[in-house]
């Protein structure tokens, strides 16, 4: 049963003393509706957010997003063009914890809705370049996981063979995917600090500009390449055109595969629903995973004697990936 929002009031003042809550209200339901949350105001008018886990996975998210907003120090924050959620406190509620966070202002982003040219889409691509641009050395100091190219190939080509396994992926597109995997000038690149878990929905905006990012859960030094496929995976080529050349013209350290990979990644998606499917148990899924694969079978036909190296990338129609995959996760 839901708590009412006096007990989540209460129960953000035991996490933060200082706090003096005057108003709460309902605030969406977390990624997946597994969070319960509350906005909450102040007396002196500022806004807080208390989120509390339903499930294991969401417990294990916010664990990972508390471990990184800690390493995102005011130094760190201080190179970003946004804002970042500061952790305020936390209190023990039915077996988990309470977490209440600083309030980041702004509107959430929806993939259908960023218009195309200069505004949120350059604000977008700055932004990730400025995440990318961010020294490496405090990750590995905070902890966090920290990947060279050798070791985010070798994952790669995992999903690909556990993918092959079930016997359900089109031929023609494991070998598309292999093709890319023994491209080695793919996979010539400098790893850099990344989210890891970034969608349309993790940016608010206000004003044509991003104002937030939210969800640190995924973050690491990584392919910056992660960042970028849901949006060079979509079927706004015009946006994902204005999000990629704000991002390479603000960081010039971009390597030059990184759309490949990016689409390479957006691909994989696919079979990665397809695997979640199989583990899950779930015919609904895999038989949804399979219609998408034949979709993307269809899609790239024309274009199966060239791999996802350099100069060789189709336009892809794979934005419905991400939808699918916060629907059903």
């Amino acid at each position: 049963m839901a708590r009412s929002h006096l007990t989540l009031a209460a129960l953000a003042t035991s996490a933060v003393p200082e706090l003096d809550i005057v108003a709460a209200s309902a605030f969406g339901s977390g990624a997946h509706g597994d969070f319960e949350s509350a906005l909450l105001t102040g007396r002196d008018g500022r806004h807080w957010i208390i989120r509390i886990p339903n499930s294991e996975r969401a417990e294990a998210e916010q664990s990972a997003d508390l471990l990184a907003l800690r390493a995102l120090s005011a130094g760190i924050r201080s190179r970003l063009p946004f804002t970042v959620s500061a952790y305020a406190g936390q209190a023990p509620v039915s077996g988990t914890r309470a977490v209440v966070y600083e309030f980041v202002y702004g509107s959430k982003l929806h993939l259908a809705s960023i218009p195309p040219g200069e505004g949120v889409a350059t604000s977008i691509g700055e932004a990730i370049a400025a995440i990318h641009s961010l020294p490496t050395s405090f990750i590995a100091d905070a902890g966090l996981p920290v990947s060279n190219p050798v070791e985010i190939l070798r994952s790669t080509v995992t999903v690909l063979d556990r993918s092959s396994a079930t016997g359900l992926v089109p031929a023609a597109l494991l070998d598309r995917w292999e093709k890319a995997t023994e491209e080695s000038e793919l996979w010539q690149f400098q790893p850099a600090v990344i989210n890891g878990n970034l969608s349309a929905e993790s940016f608010l905006s206000a004003d044509g500009a991003v104002t937030g990012v939210l969800g640190w859960h995924g973050m690491s030094v990584g392919d910056p390449a992660r960042d970028l496929f849901w949006i060079l995976g979509s079927r706004r080529e015009f946006v994902a055109e204005t999000v990629f050349d704000a991002y390479t013209g603000a960081r010039a350290a971009a390597d030059r595969q990184l759309a490949q990979r990016a689409m390479l990644y957006a691909e994989l998606e696919i079979a990665k629903w397809l695997l979640h499917g199989m583990t899950m148990r779930s015919t609904e899924i895999v038989d949804d995973a399979v219609e998408m694969l034949h979709g993307l079978l269809d899609t790239v036909e024309n274009d199966l004697t060239q791999t996802l190296g350099p100069q060789t990338l189709p336009a892809m129609d794979v934005d419905d990936v991400q939808a699918m995959l916060q629907r059903n996760g």
